[in-house]
């Protein structure tokens, strides 16, 4: 495990030497040969109240104009990821949302600048069945195939990107899911793990977040297995990729990457997964990842 510090940030003498000698501190190629870099959104390139310093945008605008492939890989759903994208400039490539449960393919010929390569839905029904007998007073929305939200309790989330619909959960059962959000204000986390252990769940892959927040997708689907499929579509190399993440939903990311970063901020058992951690999201560690790069 390596601590990414400020001195382990290519000075502009060192990049030069790193451009001849065709690779840099950290044993990747250089800019002449582009690398695959997935940056999730909250917690990484913006903090918890969705603020993205000039310097992580400048950082982030810079390697995507070196040419290298940079793609968003979050736990958003598309309409909240558009704007992410846009900000850090990339108009042509990929983004993976909904924790790889939707693909984007990007390109500014295209309508509304991308098209969805890639989705993953499944029947929600099993596991909302048993979560709500073990959490019957925890709020649910669902990300069905069309792009809609719906929720109980009138549940509303920056990270759904459209205005949820309520409906009751009877409804929800029937609905075909991309992606389902369970929220707890009743539970403590540990009693929110603590219930969603008892409860098992099966055919899904989930994680959990920071607070009584649970995400779920598709079973085998997460951010690894969409951008596995994509770095495969580009035929670029395994040693060529990097991650940089902070929560539980990146811990198959920073596992598959190459060089996988965790933020400074993030838990033991993300840091666990990571080769490396920078500074916190307080302290701009995505733009110090991303300046190595150049």
């Amino acid at each position: 495990m390596t601590t990414l510090t400020e001195t382990s940030v290519a000075g502009n003498d060192d990049r030069r030497e790193n451009n001849r000698n065709n690779t840099n501190n950290y044993g990747f190629a250089g800019i002449d040969q582009k690398l695959m870099v997935a940056l999730d959104v909250d917690g990484t390139l913006v903090d918890h109240d969705g603020h993205m310093t000039p310097g992580v945008r400048d950082a982030a605008q810079a390697v995507v104009a070196a040419g290298h492939e940079v793609m968003i890989a979050t736990g958003r759903s598309l309409n909240a990821t558009l704007p992410v994208i846009e900000k850090i400039g990339i108009e042509r490539g990929f983004a993976v949302c909904s924790n790889g449960g939707v693909t984007l393919r990007l390109h500014p010929e295209l309508a509304n600048g991308y098209e969805i390569i890639h989705k993953a839905t499944f029947d929600p029904g099993p596991a909302l069945r048993a979560l709500r007998e073990r959490l019957p007073s925890a709020k649910y929305a669902l990300e069905d195939a069309d792009g809609n939200f719906l929720s109980t309790e009138r549940f509303q989330d920056a990270s759904f990107g459209v205005e949820a619909v309520g409906v009751d959960f009877h409804t929800m059962l029937e609905a075909t899911a991309v992606r389902v959000v369970v929220f707890s204000t009743e539970n403590t986390p540990e009693e929110f793990n603590e219930a969603i252990e008892h409860v098992g769940l099966a055919g899904v892959t989930y994680s959990v977040g920071w607070t009584a927040w649970l995400d779920i997708a598709a079973a085998g689907v997460t951010k690894a297995s969409a951008l596995e499929n994509l770095r495969l579509r580009l035929g670029i190399e395994q040693h060529r990729t990097v991650a940089v993440g902070d929560g539980r939903n990146d811990i198959e990311m920073l596992s598959w990457a190459g060089r996988g970063v965790a933020m400074g901020q993030a838990p033991e058992e993300v840091i666990a997964a990571a080769d490396e951690v920078t500074h916190s999201v307080f302290d701009d560690g995505a733009a110090h990842v991303l300046r190595s790069l150049l």
